[in-house]
């Protein structure tokens, strides 16, 4: 056998095992390198803020023949949101994960309202949008900016907004199990006092609901299906 072809063959093979030995690693390094999507909630302690993973909410839903007005900021995706056609922004948490980070943060709810005569009642919170940016920033904007009266296009002014928690409700009266009435109707905030299974209400009645006729504020909003993210934060 020739010494130089044996040497030679040793080398290629010394080369091909090395590579096959760190393959995995090179492709685990690819995988770890890649964006990562956004967690659903993130709590920051220091700055007092719940943030949630949404996307910007489409206006029209294929089974429905109309657009109706925006009652509600967010609400899980349809079929589960029960409110998804009249939502400003769209999210997968559990609503009931975004009571207990609140409570992570030393608040207490209060009480929701529904119907005539009701008002909601709990500790104050600010609620933004960050939008995406140029250059890859973001900007956060109140979230009364991301609505507008659909008659005056005028932008909804300030607010009140309430950490209320969700009612808890008995699914099957034959069973004593009771669940976070927000978790099946994905309610997560109500402008108008149209339902208590939700964990943030307005400081409105439902004597405003008629006066009041909300859209979305496309000047300032990005396209539907947009990755925003959604700032509950504590004052």
């Amino acid at each position: 056998m020739n010494l130089s072809m044996t040497n030679n063959c040793g080398i290629q093979t010394l080369v091909l095992t090395t590579f096959l030995a760190t393959l995995p690693f090179a492709v685990s390094r690819t995988i770890s390198a890649q964006d990562k999507p956004a967690e659903a909630i993130q709590v920051d302690k220091q700055s007092k803020t719940v943030t949630i993973a949404c996307k910007v909410a489409p206006r029209k839903l294929p089974n429905l023949s109309e657009i109706y007005p925006i009652e509600v900021v967010a609400s899980l995706a349809a079929p589960k949101g029960q409110k998804a056609h009249e939502t400003v922004v769209t999210f997968d948490a559990k609503p009931s994960d975004i009571h207990k980070a609140l409570e992570g943060l030393g608040l207490k709810a209060g009480k929701p309202a529904k119907g005539e005569g009701a008002a909601a009642a709990g500790p104050e919170v600010k609620i933004f949008l960050e939008l995406p940016g140029a250059g890859g920033l973001t900007r956060r904007i109140p979230i009364e900016k991301a609505l507008m009266d659909r008659k005056t296009q005028k932008a909804m002014p300030p607010l009140k907004w309430v950490f209320t928690g969700s009612i808890t409700k008995q699914p099957d009266p034959n069973k004593a199990e009771t669940v976070y009435g927000a978790d099946t109707t994905g309610t997560l905030i109500a402008i108008f006092p149209v339902t208590d299974e939700t964990v943030f209400q307005t400081n409105l009645t439902m004597k405003d609901e008629p006066l009041i006729k909300l859209e979305t504020n496309n000047k300032v909003l990005p396209e539907i299906g947009t990755d925003v993210q959604l700032v509950i934060q504590i004052p």
